[in-house]
């Protein structure tokens, strides 16, 4: 939580505060905002003042960069149709605006370009009641959403669309791009032996499941060259059977090689997740709140034929323990800060690019060992940012933890197909109103932030 004013000096000793260097971009610090949202945005997909509020308030905070929400690259690419894409020119001034709006604190913007695939969550208007596109006609497995294998035509528009979402990001001023290929989206679908079962060029070996990611990597770099940041996101082991029967899909060894792909395609940085659908038992880490998920999951039963089954396992107290032991069973012997380190020290151990890696993260002596050992060159936070705007500026100060620590509740993410995203755990606040304030101060504009008009653009 903080108010939009610059950050302070920051200790030019400590190697959090460090600045990194990448192919084409410099980042003042080695802490990333990671990808996070909420239901901000407009039906047709274009953002709003909400979303630069949102975005400004990390800005704020301290972090070097922010890596952007989940941003389509096409309209039947959406998660969840409150978002913002990056599928139509007109929509460039407006990323623009909130390019400025970044910069103005000396952070970097860096657009994640994305595709759901078979992950629609909450489909709009424009994807509703049809299967996904994806790499594969079976069934997504946790929540039943219902999907169709992607023909040739529709993976070469898909790649196109890519390369012009990143020709758009560079047109806006921002300052880089990362594809999502973690964390179950279409990226993923292709590259994950659980779940990608073509007999094409696209499908069987590892180097064919991975032909779509390079393939749009290759696209890109044509559209734009070799000076604008691209950086990739990947799940370093996919840990795809959450539903005990289902295949584990790709391992370690997999995304090393996979990795290294991306670097000789031209990536300028892997950024590192694990799980291949989201929310995954090991991402977010931390706690699953069933119970606010009574409240909440209702509003995507209808999103997959699983729905209703899911709903009644969270509504009734009587059939959680089945959900609970599906879920945690996976997070046994995993750490919850950190948890997905281990796998990025393997991965930059077999590169030559700087890497990232999310999960957990909000101890800044933990960092440190993690950066200075070799292991990371930066990690990037969501959650533990959301319950903490200024965590930076927190530890520029001089602490090692927040005042009031993010307590890896997860109920932001329970309440995200609801309500506004923010930290709903009351522990954390004074009172209710207090943290109802909170969230909804991203509602509140700074003038010189303000979305031009139409007539204005």
């Amino acid at each position: 939580m903080t108010d939009l004013a610059m950050p302070s000096p920051a200790p030019v000793d400590d190697v959090i505060f460090r600045p990194l260097h990448f192919r084409n971009l410099t980042v003042k610090n080695r802490i990333f905002r990671s990808n996070i949202s909420g239901i901000f945005d407009n039906q047709d997909g274009s953002l709003t003042q909400t979303r630069i509020n949102w975005e400004s308030k990390f800005a704020a905070g301290g972090v070097g960069a922010i890596i952007s929400s989940y941003v389509p690259v096409l309209m039947e690419g959406r998660i969840i149709a409150g978002y913002a894409t990056i599928h139509r020119d007109e929509f460039i001034p407006l990323w623009a605006k909130l390019g400025e709006a970044v910069h103005s604190f000396d952070a970097k913007y860096i657009l994640q370009l994305s595709h759901s695939g078979r992950q629609m969550d909450l489909p709009g208007v424009h994807n509703q009641m049809r299967p996904s596109l994806t790499s594969t006609s079976n069934k997504e497995t946790l929540h039943g959403f219902l999907c169709r294998a992607m023909t040739k035509g529709d993976i070469e528009h898909t790649i196109n669309a890519f390369a012009e979402g990143a020709w758009r990001a560079r047109e806006a001023g921002l300052d880089g791009v990362e594809l999502h290929a973690a964390n179950g989206y279409l990226f993923t679908q292709f590259l994950s032996s659980g779940i990608n079962d073509r007999t094409d060029e696209y499908g069987g070996c590892l180097q064919n499941r991975a032909r779509f990611l390079l393939d749009v990597i290759g696209a890109i770099r044509a559209k734009v060259g070799s000076g604008f940041h691209l950086q990739v996101k990947l799940s370093a082991i996919d840990r795809n059977n959450v539903i005990p029967w289902e295949k584990k899909g790709n391992t370690l060894d997999e995304t090393v090689q996979v990795a290294k792909w991306v670097e000789a395609a031209g990536a300028d940085a892997i950024h590192v997740s694990s799980g291949s659908l989201f929310p995954h038992p090991l991402n977010p880490p931390g706690d699953l709140p069933l119970d606010v998920l009574a409240v909440t999951y209702d509003a995507m039963i209808s999103s997959g034929v699983y729905g209703f089954r899911n709903f009644l396992l969270f509504r009734y107290p009587l059939l959680r323990p089945i959900f609970h032991w599906i879920w945690f069973r996976m997070k046994k012997g995993h750490p919850v800060e950190g948890v997905s380190l281990e796998e990025a020290r393997a991965i930059k151990a077999a590169v030559n690019l700087p890497v990232l890696v999310t999960g957990g993260f909000q101890t800044a002596s933990f960092i440190r060992e993690a950066i200075n050992s070799g292991g990371v060159d930066a990690v990037s936070i969501a959650r533990s940012l959301v319950a903490n705007n200024d965590l930076v500026k927190q530890w520029a100060a001089g602490a090692d933890s927040p005042a009031r620590p993010c307590t890896y509740c997860n109920k932001c993410l329970a309440n995200a197909p609801k309500n506004p995203m923010g930290c709903y755990e009351e522990a954390r606040f004074p009172s209710r109103e207090a943290m109802i304030d909170e969230i909804m101060s991203v509602y509140k504009p700074r003038a010189d932030m303000r979305i031009p008009l139409a007539s204005e653009l």
